[in-house]
């Protein structure tokens, strides 16, 4: 039996607001134990505020839609982060490893808006249409942010971790 295109905008909605539950699980532990890098923790604490009001956005046109979000997939999603988080404390790079799992996971994040967005449009749902449109520009500025000082990161990296300095966060 085909699913709707209003069923399957829903579902991709209760995907996203995992995705950003993901998200803020991820970026509040790559916040937390950042110590040597201010200006990476700094933009990191902006974009969790951001995320933060990304997932209750989305939690709005969910419960405008269908009535909530996907408590199942949002506890999937945080697992997952807490998961890649402790991954990262037994590397000598942290930092380094964390941009980049950041830097793509922007990426995920700019793609599932786009189709959002059109899936949306195809409804004629102007107002998951705006907050979706909201929340891309935090993504795409994050990501545009994050491409923009990952070499200068990693450069800072290798000058600590050759200086005996703490490197890894």
């Amino acid at each position: 039996m085909p699913t709707s295109a209003r069923d399957n905008l829903i579902a991709w909605l209760r995907d996203a607001h995992a995705m950003e539950e993901q998200a803020e699980t991820m970026l509040s532990s790559q916040h937390r134990r950042l110590e040597n890098y201010p200006k990476l923790k700094a933009r990191i604490g902006q974009h969790l505020a951001e995320t933060k009001q990304h997932a209750a956005l989305l939690k709005g046109c969910l419960e405008r839609m269908s009535g909530g979000a996907s408590t199942m997939k949002d506890t999937a999603g945080k697992l997952t982060a807490i998961a890649q988080g402790l991954s990262g404390v037994f590397a000598s790079d942290e930092v380094v490893k964390g941009s980049l799992a950041s830097y793509t996971f922007e990426h995920m994040e700019i793609a599932s808006y786009r189709i959002l967005i059109a899936a949306a449009e195809s409804l004629g749902d102007a107002e998951t249409v705006s907050v979706c449109r909201r929340i891309l520009d935090d993504e795409v500025a994050m990501a545009k942010w994050l491409e923009e000082h990952i070499g200068a990161v990693t450069l800072q990296f290798l000058s600590r971790d050759e200086s005996d300095a703490d490197a890894k966060r």
